[in-house]
């Protein structure tokens, strides 16, 4: 697994809010069982992929049915014996609940990925976090911006000032 570290000069505006903030729930795999149980339960979900934890909660990776149904039924393994475990990818990108949004959103651009799981700082899976929720906060962050113009700024238009009459 690889968090990725965000390049502190980007997004430094938009960092009032953490990632805990705006997760999403995620459903995942306990890293013991079956590749059969595993694919059964995604299916069940209806998704592609999913992070595994291991008991305690802490996130080992993830796995995918493409990838499960190429290495284990393509090379004639057993799935109700083949372990899940086994099929972990581990080199994902992951964020922190306590990392600002704007840094999450500088690693999902990076990584170019448009999701990244959200674990605490001893790596327990928390939920994600995804590209569209990013962006709903900066709408969010930029109509709460109060409009202070100061009096010398304003103009009609593009380029006539204001007259102050005294």
């Amino acid at each position: 697994m690889e968090q990725l570290k965000p390049n502190p000069s980007e997004g430094a505006n938009f960092e009032a809010r953490t990632v805990k903030d705006i997760i999403e729930p995620a459903k995942s795999i306990f890293n013991k069982v079956s590749v059969k149980a595993a694919l059964k339960e995604m299916q069940a979900w209806a998704i592609d992929s999913s992070p595994v934890i291991d008991q305690h909660g802490e996130l080992l990776g993830t796995v995918s049915k493409n990838q499960m149904n190429r290495r284990v039924g393509g090379f004639g393994h057993d799935p109700t014996t083949e372990p899940v475990e086994a099929q972990i990818e581990k080199s994902n990108p992951y964020c922190f609940e306590d990392q600002a949004v704007a840094e999450a959103e500088q690693m999902m651009l990076k990584a170019k990925v448009g999701e990244v799981l959200v674990v605490t700082r001893e790596k327990l899976l928390v939920g994600t976090i995804n590209i569209e929720a990013v962006a709903q906060e900066k709408r969010r962050r930029k109509r709460l911006e109060p409009l202070n113009p100061a009096p010398e700024c304003l103009t009609i238009g593009c380029s006539i000032p204001l007259l102050h009459h005294q």
